[in-house]
């Protein structure tokens, strides 16, 4: 008997393993998924499979609530005409992608991303048009949902609200969130509880010293939406962690040709 537990410990120990440290080591983070090559709607489940499918280490999505307290995937404060915050979910559901998908919901898209785990789930909190109040409670809503799933491992936070990062950050100690807005010094990220900076690649241009100021203390960095190759490979070279683009084929490219030539 003590053989078959021992042995019964033993595949559990080795799944467990094979669960954990499973993703692309990369930088590459598809902007909305992968959807300009491949023509698929932004932030629809079709251009996030395919980010899984091109191996992105993470595929980016934005995150907004309806009128009814739904969390939805879309870019734009509006789907196809139809304003999001004002709307029900089910008034969002008369509109469709081009491709015949309906607008997911934040738990579908979850859902289909937990089916692997190779691809991160990037989760923009998109900042509310009604206020601070409905962004921190698109904040708590975004956290309670990931942890009912058991999703902690796949979700890695972003956005431009401050405040809404630092509630994050309140409310899972552990969870990885970045600031988009390029208007924090890495020091203050870091002191807010951030754990990297997600800027613009301008602000890096403007501001250099912080990409080291920011490894020096801990936090990492990305850059958003580089989709010139010219400032990709910049980016590389100054040993940055991610780089978000709507062009993710052409970055595996030019890490394939960096690759071939050391």
């Amino acid at each position: 008997m003590k053989k078959y537990i021992s042995f019964a410990i033993i595949i559990c120990m080795a799944a467990t393993t094979t669960m954990m440290g499973q993703f692309n080591d990369n930088v590459v983070i598809a902007h909305r998924g992968a959807w300009k090559q491949a023509n698929n709607p932004e932030n629809s489940i079709a251009s996030l499979n395919a980010a899984i499918k091109l191996g992105c280490h993470g595929s980016e999505f934005d995150v907004h609530m309806t009128k009814d307290n739904i969390l939805v995937v879309n870019h734009d404060p509006e789907f196809y005409g139809l304003d999001i915050e004002s709307s029900t979910y089910e008034e969002l559901l008369k509109k469709e992608h081009p491709n015949g998908e309906k607008i997911p919901t934040a738990e579908a898209y979850l859902k289909e991303g937990m089916k692997q785990d190779k691809t991160k789930l990037i989760f923009e909190i998109k900042t509310a048009k009604a206020g601070k109040d409905r962004t921190l409670e698109l904040a708590k809503m975004s956290v309670d949902l990931v942890h009912k799933l058991g999703a902690p491992k796949w979700v890695e936070y972003i956005c431009f609200d401050f405040d809404a990062g630092k509630y994050v950050h309140e409310l899972d100690p552990e969870a990885k969130v970045a600031y988009l807005n390029g208007d924090k010094t890495p020091e203050e990220a870091k002191e807010a509880g951030y754990s990297g900076l997600d800027y613009h690649f301008t602000a890096y241009e403007k501001n250099p010293q912080w990409i080291k100021e920011a490894h020096d203390i801990g936090l990492s960095i990305n850059a958003w939406t580089v989709n010139e190759p010219k400032v990709m490979k910049s980016l590389l070279d100054q040993n940055i962690e991610f780089i978000t683009t709507n062009e993710p084929e052409m970055l595996f490219k030019i890490l394939s040709e960096q690759k071939k030539n050391r």
